[in-house]
């Protein structure tokens, strides 16, 4: 006679969830059956995980630089790609401190932070830090402040610059920049649990997708102080334009790259000379 196996909770969840198109469905699995208290509570969350709504928003966490994100629903969800973003701001900071002995501690920056992600990351990781965030989102901004606050750092709400202590300009040694880089027309591409969770506003950059950073780019050499880099989070295809931005606003610009995790960051750096 047949052994009949019967499948664990896990299992059966997670083929559910391979079904609606989940490519970590076995992982996913596990981790909203240990935030579920309760059966009941499971099914709903595995139910608002099929519908299509993001796994962070759900959890109310995401993972990011080894921390726990505090995520609210409709807020842009921190992507694994942008820790190259962080990982290379930690090195500029870090050079910047052996360069400067007992300065003060930097002014670091992020700008469209969302969730705040990128400046936890920065002040958990890159040693102490005058932080500051800011994000034109009402909602973005109260979790950027879940996140933040319990780290030393501010952070504001306004577009772009406009919020920032005017005390700040000419001081930012690092500003780390998480703009909308996607085109218009490409937003209706992008899969459904960015393009109707994530607000437009997060992803959007405009019709080429550069639209927020020639805003950024304009506005930098305000606020860097001599020697300060921003830091831009862009595209493979998009980097020699974002370069260009920057170069064309008076900043010296590299391309960094990480085939790892599929990311690519464009460094602007204001030279003590003023030079390019």
């Amino acid at each position: 006679m047949p052994v009949i196996r019967h499948l664990s909770p896990h299992e059966i969840l997670t083929a559910r969830l391979r079904s609606a198109g989940c490519v970590f469905a076995e992982d996913e699995a596990r981790l909203l059956i240990e935030a579920a208290p309760t059966p009941e509570a499971l099914e709903r969350m595995a139910g608002r995980r099929v519908a299509g709504l993001p796994l962070e928003h759900i959890l109310g966490w995401a993972e990011f630089c080894g921390l726990r994100i505090a995520v609210g629903t409709g807020v842009f969800v921190p992507r694994r790609r942008t820790e190259f973003l962080v990982r290379q701001a930690a090195a500029l900071l870090d050079a910047s401190r052996m360069a400067r002995g007992d300065a003060p501690a930097p002014v670091v920056v992020d700008l469209c932070c969302g969730s705040g992600a990128v400046g936890a990351a920065l002040a958990a990781l890159a040693g102490p830090a005058e932080l500051h965030c800011a994000d034109i989102d009402p909602a973005a901004v109260s979790c950027a402040r879940t996140n933040v606050l319990p780290l030393g750092g501010e952070v504001h709400e306004g577009d772009l610059y406009a919020p920032l202590p005017p005390g700040l300009r000419g001081r930012v040694r690092l500003l780390a920049v998480n703009a909308p880089y996607v085109p218009s027309a490409d937003i209706e591409t992008m899969p459904q649990e960015a393009r109707v969770h994530e607000p437009r506003a997060c992803l959007d950059g405009g019709a080429d997708g550069l639209q927020v950073q020639r805003r950024v780019a304009a506005g930098a050499r305000q606020w860097l102080a001599p020697g300060g880099h921003v830091l831009i989070e862009t595209s493979r295809r998009q980097s020699a334009q974002t370069a260009g931005i920057l170069r064309g606003h008076g900043l010296a610009a590299r391309v960094l790259r990480s085939e790892e995790l599929g990311a690519t960051v464009v460094a602007g750096e204001l030279l003590p000379s003023g030079g390019r």
